[in-house]
């Protein structure tokens, strides 16, 4: 099977993007003692911001005043489902169940994913690309469980309702942003597109930062902000405009299963620089998310 040149490329744009998120969630972890959730949620936001608006500028400026309110609407949307009220609420879900519960139930999003394009974009709903999208999601899980054994939050929450409602509800918004971000990228560049969906974005932060600001959340020290900065610019700045380049040329099915497999490429990070050992569970979990993503690929 022959692929064309917008699958190769939007699947590399994918990989790539997912390995820069793991790369910045990396150093977002390592300092998560030092500066609260909400906190880099937002610096996240605000360092793509003039990042985007500088290269869109540059490189696409007679094509921003050209989108339409619906266009502009749908990519405000897209981002606000997701990365705004999806990361928030997950978060809640993540305190009341604990990471290894709310992680596997969040991140069953891109199999919701697939049924809303079948369902709302007219997609052929094909078997074995349905296989591969469950047969990754899985292999994720498996190596993100190998990674969060040992954690402080492991096994220290409570099974109750609400938590778990919440991460199905975290799991809803992401495939729905996912899916709408297709819609709303169809006739506009990537980072065009994605300039708007930081824009909008970066507003919404500002009352979530504030409300946690007035909670008691302290100010982080500048040094620690810095770098979160740095992480953010790979991780926000550039991981997003792959993301929806990879979106745009693969749709939101696709898309959602090659970046759901970030945790993979922290494999490597934790074996090199935190002496993590490779467990049989985690190899058998990289080699189904392969398997997965190849499927679901060669089926695009």
């Amino acid at each position: 099977m022959q692929l064309s040149p917008d699958v190769i490329l939007g699947t590399f744009s994918g990989v790539l993007g997912a390995a820069f998120y793991a790369i910045s969630v990396a150093i977002y972890r390592k300092y998560a003692d030092r500066i609260e959730a909400v906190a880099v949620a937002s610096i996240k936001m605000w360092i793509a911001l003039p990042f985007t608006a500088v290269l869109a500028f540059i490189l696409f400026y007679p094509a921003l005043p050209t989108m339409s309110f619906m266009t502009v609407t749908l990519l405000a949307l897209s981002v606000i489902f997701g990365a705004v009220i999806g990361d928030t609420i997950y978060l809640v879900s993540q305190e009341r169940i604990g990471v290894s519960i709310a992680f596997p139930i969040s991140m069953s999003y891109p199999v919701l994913t697939y049924a809303l394009t079948v369902l709302f974009l007219g997609e052929d709903l094909i078997p074995v690309r349905l296989v591969g999208t469950v047969v990754a999601v899985s292999g994720v899980i498996m190596v993100s469980h190998e990674q969060d054994i040992g954690g402080d939050e492991e096994d220290s929450k409570s099974y109750d309702m609400l938590g778990i409602g919440l991460a199905f509800l975290t799991s809803v918004l992401y495939a729905a942003g996912a899916v709408i971000l297709q819609v709303g990228v169809t006739d506009v560049d990537p980072i065009s597109g994605n300039l708007v969906r930081v824009f909008f974005g970066s507003i919404a932060f500002i009352p979530l930062f504030a409300f946690a600001r007035r909670k008691g959340m302290t100010t982080p020290p500048k040094r620690i902000v810095k770098i979160i900065a740095v992480a953010a610019l790979i991780g926000m700045a550039i991981g997003s405009i792959l993301y929806v380049n990879a979106t745009k040329l693969l749709g939101a099915a696709t898309t959602s299963v090659i970046v759901s497999s970030a945790p993979l490429f922290a494999v490597p990070l934790s074996v090199k620089y935190l002496d993590e050992r490779v467990t049989p569970l985690m190899a058998a979990g990289v080699i189904l998310t392969v398997l997965g993503i190849a499927l679901v690929v060669l089926t695009s």
